[in-house]
């Protein structure tokens, strides 16, 4: 039997394969285009898509572990709910599904919303699903260097209550872990859920202050959500930069702070302490040079 990993050539779906084994369980990834995808060793690329339900029930056989991440698309609740019954329907003894954190408390916000849906489904009928609900990425903020480094802004809108942002690192180690654990059982285990959050709580000033402490020079915070949103027009649907928009707002009127409980649950899943946002923007900063 086999894992499948859906997303695999995205920014999670990647580094799932980075932390699975090829030696140790037959690894497989979806991809629209598996002639050209460029996967790790051992990795078989399967041509399929969740747009495509056909050809994603095709790609099930012989799959008994799913890594389930929905594409940043209007209709992603469907596509992931038609994906998550055709993976009950082939039999598969095990699912890891990449929700988001929070995804119940912001139901305003679509993409949310939509993962909220997925969860009340698995919920509902008791499905053998580890849900992860990652909370920001730091990744993301790898995008400002120009930002930073001419403008001398951080200019990500996120407010003054606090995000407990998380290394997509350690998202790939965490759904790694449960998809082998999941693999590796001889019956379907029960549903799970981990609130995936960094240990630290992080506002705007406060990341300010520390890119400004790293990269040696004054940095201020920028909080302008109509700039945010006309930056990012170039590069995204309207509705899909709408959509980020609105979370900034979420962002910057509650906040998305995890609790030590949640950070020392994810901690324990991982084996080990989660990787800190410092530590992530000294090594990206030292890449920039």
């Amino acid at each position: 039997m086999a894992i499948l990993v859906t997303g695999a050539s995205g920014t999670i779906g990647s580094q799932v394969l980075s932390f699975l084994d090829p030696k140790a369980v037959e690894i497989r990834a979806l991809t629209r285009s598996p002639e050209t995808a460029n996967f790790p060793a051992g990795v078989t690329a399967v041509k399929g898509d969740l747009s495509d339900i056909d050809g994603f029930r095709a790609a099930l056989e012989g799959v008994s572990t799913l890594f389930l991440l929905g594409p940043n698309v209007a209709d992603e609740s469907t596509q992931v709910l038609l994906a998550l019954n055709a993976a009950r329907d082939a039999g598969v003894k095990g699912v890891v599904y990449l929700s988001v954190y929070k995804a119940d408390d912001f139901a305003d916000l679509p993409h949310f919303a939509s993962k909220a849906a997925v969860e009340r489904m698995i919920e509902a009928y008791d499905l053998p699903v580890t849900v992860l609900r990652p909370a920001y990425f730091m990744q993301n903020d790898a995008r400002l260097r120009e930002a930073l480094l001419t403008y001398g802004v951080y200019g990500m809108p996120i407010g003054s209550k606090g995000l407990s942002m998380i290394d997509i690192r350690d998202i790939g180690e965490a759904a790694a872990r449960e998809l082998m654990r999941r693999e590796a059982a001889d019956r379907p285990l029960p549903r799970e859920a981990y609130d995936l959050v960094g240990p630290d709580a992080l506002t705007g000033d406060d990341l300010a202050a520390l890119w400004s402490g790293i990269l040696g020079r004054p940095i201020v915070f920028g909080d302008d959500l109509e700039a945010f949103e006309q930056n990012l027009k170039p590069f995204a649907p309207a509705w899909y930069v709408y959509d980020l928009k609105l979370m900034m707002r979420r962002y910057q009127q509650q906040g998305a702070l995890g609790s030590a409980d949640q950070v020392s649950r994810m901690e324990a899943l991982l084996g080990r302490p989660a990787r800190t946002y410092r530590a992530f923007a000294e090594e990206t900063a030292a890449s920039w040079k």
